[in-house]
């Protein structure tokens, strides 16, 4: 045997699998992309203000170099400032803390210590005055914050100027002052609403789910027990004319395969959202169902022709009427009347049945209550219950004029 024979005869004990299921070569397709949504930066927190600290090295330098009077007196204001600086700036990004007493009386020490440092020291000392301003800008924006800038924008000015001793001119101090606090109380009210905005956005579109979700429920409610129904009704019938009428039986299998067919197209046109019923069809239908399930069919229709939004909304309460019709009610006859006026649309399913049972829920099912939902989306009602003389009525009330969403699409879609 060769040695290229043994070699591959040996046995790989140490040799680590690559084709097994625990040790699987690396994937080399397209990386993973985040969601743009995900890749967005969040709004500035607290941090994003504290290298404004760093106007204060002026001040931390006269300290260092022993060109400050009393030093400890200095030392001492600087630490306290920075402190309070970072203790407001911090509870500035808490909603609550915020507008908290504790908030405004640290606001009104930091102005104590920076008017005092500043009429004592001067120089570098003055650049606490913009400091001071984008604090006013993170607690107060917008609680007379313009006024108070211009304020403390003018005593800076004052103290620039009666000390004499600062490398700008007084202007450029209260410019600065100004600046800094209504520029950072902008970005941070602008930051707010972007978060606000983004937030509603999510809840629209979770609502937009929800209605959607909602539609689909209804679609499949009213397309698959309808359907279902007329599948049953015409089996029944297929087999009870099966042992006499063969040809006849024949026929109802026909209407079986037919119904079937179609119910798949609509189930397809649900799930895209684009189904339009037609109340003309739904009453062609409902002659054939009725009729198999051995009820007799009435319609009378009076009043002009109606737009196809009503058309699809009545479309859809006489499939659900002649569903629980065909399903509950033990009805001999149905009558469908339509009356038709300038100022409203009325459709009303009769049966001389014995309504719906209990188990069905007393008249007030999915199907009747998603019926209302959507009549009542578009200015019309719904009202079923036992009739006067007995049987089972539906009224469904339309307005004939006046714009019409699509009834199998949720609002705002």
């Amino acid at each position: 045997m060769s040695r290229t024979e043994r070699e591959k005869n040996r046995p790989s004990a140490g040799r680590p699998r690559t084709g097994g299921p625990l040790f699987r070569r690396p994937r080399t397709g397209r990386p993973r992309t985040r969601h743009p949504e995900c890749r967005r930066p969040g709004p500035p927190g607290p941090y994003a203000l504290l290298p404004c600290l760093l106007l204060g090295l002026g001040a931390f330098s006269n300290l260092w170099q022993g060109e400050t009077p009393n030093p400890w007196v200095g030392g001492i204001g600087l630490f306290t400032f920075n402190s309070l600086y970072i203790a407001v700036v911090f509870r500035g990004f808490d909603r609550r803390r915020r507008e908290s007493a504790t908030s405004y009386a640290l606001l009104a020490a930091m102005a104590v210590i920076t008017f005092g440092l500043a009429i004592g020291y001067g120089g570098g000392w003055l650049l606490f005055f913009p400091l001071l301003s984008l604090a006013c800008g993170t607690i107060l924006r917008g609680r007379g914050l313009g006024a108070g800038l211009l304020l403390l924008a003018g005593c800076a000015g004052f103290i620039a100027a009666w000390r004499g001793d600062h490398v700008s001119e007084p202007w450029t101090i209260g410019y600065g002052t100004v600046i800094s606090g209504g520029v950072t109380a902008a970005l941070l009210i602008l930051s707010e609403t972007v978060t606000e905005l983004r937030a509603t956005r999510q809840e629209l579109a979770r609502g937009a789910v929800e209605q959607e979700r909602l539609r689909f429920s209804r679609d499949l409610h009213d397309l698959l027990g309808h359907t279902l129904s007329v599948i049953v009704v015409k089996s029944e019938a297929a087999r009870r004319l099966a042992p006499h009428d063969v040809d006849a039986a024949l026929e109802q299998v026909r209407d079986i395969e037919s119904v079937g067919r179609q119910a798949l197209t609509e189930v397809r046109e649900a799930v895209t959202g684009y189904r339009e019923g037609s109340l003309t069809t739904e009453l062609g239908r409902a002659a054939s169902v009725l009729t198999a399930a051995g009820v007799q069919p009435v319609v009378r229709r009076s009043g002009p022709p109606l737009g196809s939004g009503s058309e699809a909304l009545l479309g859809w309460v006489a499939r659900e009427a002649v569903t629980n019709v065909v399903r509950h009610s033990g009805a001999t006859r149905c009558e469908f009347t339509l009356d038709s006026t300038g100022e409203r649309v009325r459709l009303t399913v009769t049966d001389d049945g014995v309504g719906p049972s209990p188990d069905a829920g007393g008249g007030d099912g999915t199907g009747l209550r998603g019926l209302s939902e959507r009549l009542a989306a578009v200015g019309g009602s719904l009202e079923s219950g036992p009739g006067p003389q007995g049987g089972f009525v539906v009224t469904a009330r339309l307005p004939a004029d006046g714009p019409q969403p699509d009834p199998t699409r949720p609002e705002g879609c």
